[in-house]
């Protein structure tokens, strides 16, 4: 055994979140791509059967109000809530993230003041961010600037009407200064709206503490809720009373149920919600959601650093030199929870990784992606990882 085996051996006996690890549905394979779709906790099947069976094969349109359907996006947003820093109160689960992310752009603009017609976008942001702030533009009369976002400060002005950040860049594991940016930008008279999918359940996002506007993320990466589970909107208790969603759906309606021609919003987070909501996928985010009881969000980030740490450090010491750079920043407060390495051949590399069981991803061209989900991977899965990789590129 190697020194750095023994080493990851000795890191998961102390490590306090290893024990998390049981409460998922989990193989031989080094899963690192948690960052993508986490791993299923081993308790969902059964809550979704109870949900099948009883909720809606026995009690059907009564689950509503007995099996508390009607209240779950606003229930499920509050023990989200403690995973990014928010009061209970201000968010609310359901759509996808990018039909979030148009309502959370539409409403920054109307809540900016007049005269105001720029949004500021990641120029790096994730494709269909882009995509629907630009669609948003268009709909307002609004014009898009991109920009990096270590450049907002400098970019904003009066002018600026919005300003849409990723936390964390999804190709490089670049972690974004979330408090200093949304510093500036309020500072600049704007709304900041951020994407948390690639942060929230892996690093502390303090959405409260720092004064974030608005937010919209995933639940499927890092929280574990299932392929396609619903995504979240944040709406700071500030901006409650006025918040104007482009989406005004029944059941964000004052009385939704008096079926009025006329709108009113409801009270609160509530607004963000649009229609029905999507039961089985939100009660399975629920459930998965029961994993993360008594689990600090520090100590996740404290593991998420060390074990990137680790896998670098396993990488440098057996990958040969030159074959992989990493693109991920090497400081710890510009690291998310992932590491992306630079490697010529990444698609066919990461293939033959996955066919030896280490399971990562790419992003084409050149980039192998390794997400580390401290909940359930451990410091020997991230030297394995590192082992078949040099494995493969000396072969």
């Amino acid at each position: 055994m190697s020194d750095l085996q023994e080493r990851a051996r000795a890191l998961d006996t102390a490590d306090e979140l290893a024990p998390l690890r049981e409460l998922f549905t989990l193989d031989d394979t080094v899963y690192l791509d948690g960052n993508s779709l986490g791993a299923l906790p081993r308790h969902v099947p059964a809550r979704i059967q109870e949900v099948l069976t009883r909720e809606w094969g026995e009690l059907r349109i009564r689950s509503w109000g007995e099996s508390g359907w009607w209240t779950a996006p606003e229930r499920i947003g509050d023990r989200i809530a403690p995973i990014v820093g928010a009061a209970a109160g201000q968010i609310v689960v359901g759509d996808s993230t990018s039909v979030n992310v148009f309502k959370a752009v539409v409403a920054a603009t109307r809540l900016a003041p007049e005269g105001r017609d720029e949004i500021l976008v990641d120029a790096h942001t994730f494709p269909t961010d882009g995509y629907i702030a630009a669609s948003a533009a268009r709909m307002t009369g609004h014009r898009i600037v991109p920009v990096a976002p270590a450049d907002v400060p400098d970019a904003l002005g009066p002018r600026t009407a919005a300003v849409l950040l990723n936390h964390v860049d999804y190709r490089s594991g670049r972690l974004h200064d979330l408090p200093a940016l949304t510093a500036a930008v309020r500072a600049a008279g704007a709304v900041a709206v951020w994407d948390l999918c690639h942060s929230a359940g892996a690093l502390p996002v303090d959405l409260d503490r720092h004064g974030v506007d608005l937010a919209v993320g995933c639940t499927y990466k890092y929280l574990n809720g299932g392929p396609g589970s619903p995504a979240y909107l944040y709406v700071a208790a500030r901006h409650q009373p006025v918040f104007d969603s482009p989406l005004p759906g029944w059941t964000s309606h004052a009385d939704p149920f008096a079926m009025t021609p006329g709108y009113e919003a409801a009270e609160g987070a509530v607004r963000g919600r649009v229609g029905t909501p999507d039961i089985l996928s939100m009660l399975a985010l629920e459930s998965s959601l029961d994993v993360w009881d008594g689990v600090g969000i520090e100590a996740v980030r404290a593991k998420s650093l060390a074990l990137t740490d680790f896998f670098l450090e396993c990488v440098a010491a057996y990958v040969p030199e030159g074959r992989v750079t990493s693109v991920t920043p090497a400081a710890h407060a510009e690291r998310g929870s992932q590491v992306a390495l630079r490697c010529e051949d990444a698609e066919p590399v990461m293939a033959a990784l996955i066919a030896r069981g280490v399971v990562g991803d790419l992003r084409r061209p050149d980039v192998l992606r390794f997400g580390f989900t401290p909940l359930y991977v451990g410091f020997a899965d991230a030297e394995c990882a590192a082992r078949l990789l040099a494995d493969v590129l000396a072969g």
